[in-house]
């Protein structure tokens, strides 16, 4: 008969280990938790079939799942409360050793409860396993927390909408929804998660599809570059439905951030855009310095000037005047999303607006001054014709008889790079290119033949104008070219 129900025991323990197994694979609640459940469930029967429980003990063997309950009493001469007390006589029937005071254990049949004790330890199990299952479902999506994922929509709850995202429901509220959006029953939506809450009832799920970390967290997994950190989102700016500013950086010098993001023919961002329902994803480029991020930011608008305060979080900007509304935007929007974006207060005004407010550096005006001198130089200089070289030109302005034919020109510097060098009979002289353009005269009716071009050591002096010579002109190398008497000394310049 012992034998028989130590058997039965050992059956039960194998049935429990292998129902406990089962239900830490499919719920994911640990076995340790499970046990734990079991032995207050025993506690609680044993405090309804008995009237209390204070000096039950349950002993549970976690590798066989044996289980072992325990009454503990103490021996005394007189019974009062047999709940808590043995005879000592009764305790020297089990063991010799029990003196008065002692603790005897007495295993309790669980066989024994009621039927309200058993459903209630019944109870207590399944309880333990519902608060489990919600904790463990808390745990997962608290730290899925300020994330995307992906869900089922369920239905509506008055303008709310309930989204299956496995394990859980979340709720989509009307603030959170994209104005002008609908959902229909089963269609799958990507969602943010805002917040996460504990309740009695479970965890409670709020979602938004709204918020600016939605675009960031669909960049990040659409962006291979973004996802893996070479590429940073530094700064967004939404308005739901409409319009996203970003801005982004990136730690490779040899990757392009906003080429990153937009894809090649913009795949990535379209793929986010059909996300979003058609919502417009501007991407540009950070910049430290405040100045040209606020110039970034107003994109598509030009620019003329931004002065930024980065203490006062304040800019001003000039833009052309065809520019103004479109630097603003459509109610005001472009303007709008960009202070968000760099965190500053920006104020726009039109280039006619700026002059009138002062406020417009005109850095033309600063070289009106500039201008004016280069144009009285210009005047000084007169007009240079190398085609004529008109030597006219240069006497009345003060080239021939002035600072260009004084000492300055004529020490022995330039004399002796001009009167022995390759500008003397060398390459100029033998040369047939240049042969053929003295010899047809082209040079003759321009005045070059009457004194410019002085004797072989083509010195200059203060009177070079006036004593030049035709030397060079009688040699043999001219004389065949030139043997008429168009070029005799005295006759070439006499109109000077």
């Amino acid at each position: 008969m012992a034998k028989t129900s130590k058997n039965n025991k050992q059956t039960d323990s194998n049935e429990l280990l292998a129902a406990l197994t089962i239900l830490e694979k499919e719920k994911n609640i640990s076995k340790e938790v499970l046990l734990e459940a079991i032995e207050n469930s025993l506690i609680t029967a044993c405090k309804n079939h008995f009237g209390k429980a204070d000096n039950v003990k349950v002993e549970i063997n976690p590798d066989t799942c044996a289980i072992h309950v325990y009454a503990e009493k103490t021996v005394v001469e007189e019974v009062e409360d047999p709940v808590m007390e043995i005879r000592l006589a009764d305790a020297k029937m089990r063991d010799d050793k029990y003196e008065i005071g002692d603790i005897v254990r007495e295993e309790i049949e669980s066989k024994g409860f009621g039927r309200i004790a058993t459903q209630n330890a019944k109870n207590v199990i399944l309880q333990k396993i519902r608060e489990e299952e919600r904790r463990i479902i808390y745990d997962q999506f608290y730290g899925m927390s300020k994330d995307v994922v992906t869900g089922i929509v369920q239905r509506y709850i008055g303008r709310n909408v309930s989204i299956n995202l496995g394990k859980a429901d979340a709720i989509l509220s009307e603030n959170e929804m994209i104005k002008g959006e609908t959902f229909e029953p089963t269609q799958r939506v990507k969602v943010y998660i805002l917040d996460v809450k504990a309740t009695s009832k479970g965890p409670k799920i709020l979602v938004s599809r709204t918020h600016p970390e939605l675009v960031k967290r669909l960049f990040e997994e659409e962006v291979a570059e973004v996802r893996d950190g070479i590429v940073e989102i530094k700064s967004i700016s939404r308005e739901a439905g409409s319009r996203t500013k970003m801005a982004v950086w990136s730690k490779d010098p040899d990757v392009d951030p906003v080429g990153a993001c937009v894809g090649i023919n913009g795949s990535r961002v379209n793929a986010i855009v059909d996300i979003l329902n058609g919502e417009k994803i501007d991407i540009i480029n950070w910049d430290e310095n405040a100045a040209l991020l606020i110039q970034n930011a107003l994109s598509p608008a030009k620019v003329i000037s931004v002065i930024a305060d980065s203490e006062e979080k304040t800019a001003k900007v000039i833009v052309p005047d065809y520019q103004l509304s479109l630097a603003i935007g459509k109610e005001g929007q472009n303007a709008r999303l960009a202070a968000r974006l760099t965190g500053f207060k920006i104020d726009i005004k039109s280039e006619t607006q700026a002059r009138e407010a002062g406020d417009f550096i005109d850095y033309e005006t600063e070289y009106e001054d500039y201008d004016e001198e280069y144009d009285d130089y210009d005047e000084g200089c007169g007009d240079y014709d190398e085609t004529s070289g008109d030597q006219d030109d240069y006497i009345d302005d003060g080239y021939a008889g002035g600072d260009y034919a004084d000492d300055d020109y004529a020490d022995e510097k330039y004399a002796d790079e001009y009167a022995g060098g390759d500008y003397a009979d060398g390459d100029y002289a033998d040369d047939e290119k240049y042969a053929d353009e003295y010899a047809d005269g082209d040079y003759e009716d321009d005045g070059y033949a009457d004194g410019e071009y002085p004797d072989e050591e083509r010195a200059y002096s203060d009177e070079a104008e006036s004593d030049q010579t035709y030397e060079e002109y009688e040699d043999e190398e001219y004389s065949d070219e030139y043997d008429d008497d168009s070029l005799k000394p005295g006759e070439g310049n006499e109109d000077e």
